[in-house]
């Protein structure tokens, strides 16, 4: 009889205690430990990150509540062995297991790069590498190496004609190859039928209307003037004028902070100096914006073939047909340097 009781008692402790490991158990796999105060949040995990530094960081933030229990599910699912770097977005009230398996699966959420007000390719590799794990000499050396542009109809004097500039989503982890194809085919789409015809029948190539529209953008910060602007310089390019360009030079001289043109500023000796070279220069002498580029495409119908600054200094232009006009235009600026002392 005691020994039956036994038996019974024992069998009651062992269900107990099977009863507690299973639910502790189950609560490890399948209990809420994520988040479980917090709003969804996105977490990196880097390249040189290992599974402690991760476990650590993810608790130290707030991003995991059971550090312990968090460890024994990743190791029984060999995750220390499987981390894959990237950007996660881990939702509140997740379990172990779901967030565990997302990591392992290298289920990465999406980042914006977004580059604009861009000149140098430096420039440009900064921002484009910005939030992602790209280091931008990786990104700097494919835009510089000619054999690599080849394929895609580039090389590095004009290669700057593919980037438009806008937001674009990636995952943190992208190569640099990977992120060139893809910037590709965000310029291939912005090419459509109907925006090469319009290039077409102005009788210039994607490229060449790029280059133009960098012109146009540097020329002037009011948007309503830009397709006028476009059309003078269309109307110089026709009748076989040089551009005579003032950005062309600055950027030729490599200084952008040059408010007054000199007339030895225009002898310097490159091929994006229009005053010195017919037609466009090589390349975009920056990366023209949306707006400036369909300011090239739709641009003016007119006259014009001169152009001076206001001597308001508004940012508005002056325009003119004829060269004696213009230079009535020039001296009212001139003046105004003058006025300023900007001799420079």
């Amino acid at each position: 009889m005691k020994k039956r009781k036994r038996f019974v008692l024992g069998m009651v402790i062992f269900s107990v205690l099977l009863t507690s490991f299973s639910f502790y158990f189950y609560q490890l796999f399948y209990g809420a430990n994520i988040l479980t105060e917090s709003e969804p949040r996105e977490i990196l995990v880097d390249y040189d990150d290992n599974f402690d530094s991760l476990r650590n960081y993810l608790y130290n933030e707030g991003v995991i509540e059971d550090a312990l229990s968090f460890s024994f599910v990743a190791k029984v699912l060999k995750y220390p062995d499987l981390i894959k770097p990237g950007v996660y977005r881990l939702e509140s009230q997740m379990t172990n297991l779901e967030a565990i398996r997302k990591l392992r699966s290298g289920d990465q959420t999406p980042v914006n790069i977004t580059f604009n007000n861009v000149r140098f390719k430096t420039d440009l590799t900064e921002k484009i590498t910005t939030g992602i794990g790209l280091k931008s000499e990786e990104f700097e050396a494919l835009l510089n190496d000619d054999d690599f542009l080849e394929k895609y109809g580039f090389n590095s004097d004009n290669v700057m004609a593919m980037f438009i500039p806008n937001t674009y989503e990636v995952y943190w982890t992208v190569s640099a190859e990977s992120l060139f194809e893809r910037m590709n085919k965000e310029y291939t789409s912005f090419w459509t039928p109907e925006r090469k015809a319009k290039a077409e029948e102005i009788g210039l190539t994607p490229v060449e209307v790029s280059a133009l529209a960098s012109i146009v953008q540097d020329e002037s910060i009011k948007s309503e003037e830009k397709p006028t602007i476009a059309g003078l310089y269309i109307n110089r390019l026709n009748k076989n004028m040089l551009l005579q360009a003032d950005p062309t030079v600055k950027y030729a001289l490599g200084d952008f902070t040059i408010q007054r043109i000199l007339t030895a500023d225009t002898k310097v000796d490159s091929p994006y100096n229009t005053y010195r070279y017919r037609g466009l220069p090589p390349g975009p002498i920056n990366l023209p914006s949306i707006s400036s580029l369909n300011a090239v495409l739709n641009y003016e119908d007119h006259s014009y073939i001169y152009m001076c600054a206001k001597e308001d200094f508004s940012g508005f232009h002056r325009f003119a047909k004829t060269l004696s006009e213009h230079n009535r235009n020039a001296r009212l600026f001139q003046q105004a340097l003058n006025n300023r002392r900007i001799y420079r």
